[in-house]
């Protein structure tokens, strides 16, 4: 297993972030995509410090020189497909081919309800990101081919560049769409924390789906992703996530029974090592850490240590 961090900041932040993972050897370091960094810490309205993360990793492609940078995940609901092709080959580009394009449905209705984006019904959204890996992949492809679909069109012309190593990663916690997707186009299939069978399932599912394209299954990087919230012990445990909840608007109770239902790390380092376990048993290879809000790398450290 290997680990890789996803967190959010100021970019000051974020660099030292990057930095800390590269001088630590992790696999990725990746930010998320949104326009709403969450509830306000007020607990009143929403948190909109939120950058457009792009920006943030094209400065991130020339500040570091060896860990993965990656985007987890673009929505298509703000993120047309050629800006989405053009910003990863941007980045791609300036990290010397170390990113990974991460694209999803979308689904935080706040952020599309502040910025006026549209948020359209499950179904359509999921035809969309079907669409934009059609044309993705028709831009990325060796030869000349377009796309047409009811959303997006692409001329069919020799679009360059085609990317150093500009991979795909496709995201989400679909028991049935995302790992069908996944199978056909991804590079990367991150799978958000679930339990030991629901991992399976979708795993199955996009081998299998893998195998009907035509694609070697093992030529998909599997990796999950999680905020763990673990202690030295109870007492310490208890704490870190009552904070975690307060940042959050959450209620404690709620969130951990949530957390625990599908498998996120939880509680002592012992408890947390026997949920952890059967997750890389599975075929995850890589573990995204999410270090996010009232944690900081010195948590980040302790969470490697413990877990791996």
């Amino acid at each position: 297993m290997e680990f890789a961090l996803q967190t959010r900041g100021s970019y000051e932040y974020v660099l030292a972030a990057a930095r800390w993972a590269e001088e630590r050897a992790l696999a990725c370091f990746a930010l998320p995509d949104h326009y709403v960094a969450g509830r306000s810490p007020t607990g009143k309205g929403y948190d909109t410090r939120s950058p457009d993360v792009y920006t943030y990793l094209g400065g991130l492609a020339v500040e570091t020189t060896t860990v993965e940078l990656s985007a987890l995940v673009s929505p298509v609901t703000y993120r047309h497909p050629a800006a989405l092709l053009k910003l990863g080959l941007g980045v791609d580009e300036m990290s010397s081919g170390r990113f990974t394009l991460g694209v999803g449905t979308g689904w935080m209705k706040s952020e599309h309800e502040i910025f006026g984006f549209p948020l359209p019904d499950w179904g359509e959204r999921f035809d969309r990101l079907e669409e934009a890996l059609g044309y993705l992949q028709a831009a990325l492809g060796n030869g000349s081919d377009g796309y047409v679909g009811e959303y997006y069109q692409l001329e069919p012309v020799d679009h360059q560049p085609k990317g150093l190593n500009l991979r795909l990663m496709i995201g989400g916690a679909g028991p049935r769409k995302t790992p069908q997707l996944a199978g056909r186009f991804a590079d990367e299939f991150n799978i958000y924390s679930q339990p030991p069978e629901g991992l399976a399932l979708r795993i199955e599912r996009a081998h299998q789906a893998a195998v009907d394209a035509g694609r070697n299954p093992e030529d998909i990087l599997l990796s999950s992703v999680s905020p763990p919230v673990i202690g030295p012990d109870q007492a310490t445990y208890r704490a870190r996530l009552e904070s975690f909840a307060a940042a959050r608007s959450m209620d404690v109770k709620k969130l951990e029974a949530g957390f625990r239902k599908i498998s996120v790390p939880m509680g002592t380092y012992e408890e947390a090592r026997n949920t952890f376990g059967p997750v890389a048993d599975l075929g995850i290879t890589r573990y995204y850490l999410q270090i996010i809000g009232n944690f900081d790398l010195d948590y980040a450290a302790e969470v490697l240590e413990v877990l791996g």
